[in-house]
């Protein structure tokens, strides 16, 4: 738990992981383009979120494409609900 607790710390790798969580399956230059990132540092952050077990990967030819971890317990879905559903509470707070 700790290590998709450290992964889910930093502001790009939610948003990363926001898209993904939905479904869908997006490249890493579909996320950088989204939340304009380099290509270094969007990698870097997958690679944060993979090795946390959050999302898994593909290769496409040169891409390389994420997409949530289905296979995720009851437990840690709930704490991502929990961390996404805080966010958006305290964005309405904030608007």
């Amino acid at each position: 738990m700790q290590t998709v607790l450290n992964a889910v710390t930093d502001p790009l790798r939610r948003n990363a992981l926001r898209i993904l969580w939905n479904g869908g399956e997006h490249c890493v230059c579909e996320l950088m383009s989204r939340l304009d990132a380099s290509q270094s540092r969007m990698s870097r952050h997958m690679k944060t979120l993979k090795n946390a077990g959050l999302v898994v990967d593909r290769r496409d030819a040169q891409w390389v494409r994420y997409r949530k971890n289905t296979d995720l317990s009851p437990q840690i879905m709930a704490v991502i609900n929990a961390i996404f559903a805080a966010e958006a509470s305290e964005e309405r707070t904030v608007a």
